[in-house]
């Protein structure tokens, strides 16, 4: 894992997964801060200023940051909650935060951009259909997957979800390694190896 300070532009743009063209586009129009080195044209964009103009332009900063993808479990029973964080957890490849309403869900993916939501369908303020919608109409959120959990098993209801943007649905209660390893998956993660007692 890198933990360089400063970037050329083609480092940048691997990063960023755009052209390099565009890096230094964006670096000549002045929305990419960094430098020019003293007595030649090269350019160097400082670790921090690479970090906002990602966040800025909704890039995931995940390969700036430690590697770890970000997931985030919406869910107010917290005996579940909890389980869910430590079978993660384990994993390791994990940054987790929680939340146990609809409107705590909502801030936590503007701020905290997850790659991962696992969602409880009925959640006391809004339902999970509707933080599925909220993820959806956020463009700069295409790669966020939603799996939603739930004890309630109505056909039709899990094809509203996965209409509203879910990308799996789960029933409760369910095997967590299996919500771990589903999650990876779609993450495209591969499976940990499972020598890890």
């Amino acid at each position: 894992m890198t933990t360089k300070t400063v970037f050329t532009t083609g480092e940048a743009a691997k990063i960023c997964k755009v052209s390099q063209q565009t890096i230094i586009r964006c670096f000549d129009n002045g929305s990419l801060k960094g430098f020019r080195v003293p007595g030649s044209r090269f350019r160097r964009i400082p670790r921090d200023n690479l970090y906002s103009f990602m966040k800025e332009n909704g890039i995931p900063t995940d390969a700036l940051e430690s590697g770890k993808r970000k997931l985030l479990v919406v869910d107010d029973d917290e005996d579940l909650v909890e389980l869910i964080v430590d079978s993660f957890a384990r994993d390791g490849r994990f940054d987790i935060k929680t939340a146990n309403n609809g409107f705590a869900a909502g801030m936590a993916v503007k701020e905290f951009r997850p790659d991962l939501v696992v969602l409880d369908v009925m959640l006391p303020d809004i339902n999970g259909k509707e933080v599925c919608q909220r993820v959806r109409g956020d463009s700069t959120m295409k790669s966020c997957k939603i799996i939603c959990i739930s004890g309630m098993v109505e056909q039709d209801k899990i094809k509203d979800l996965l209409a509203a943007g879910a990308d799996d649905f789960m029933n409760k209660p369910f095997n967590v390694e299996d919500l771990v390893s589903r999650g990876c998956q779609m993450l495209d993660m591969g499976a940990k190896d499972s020598a890890t007692g």
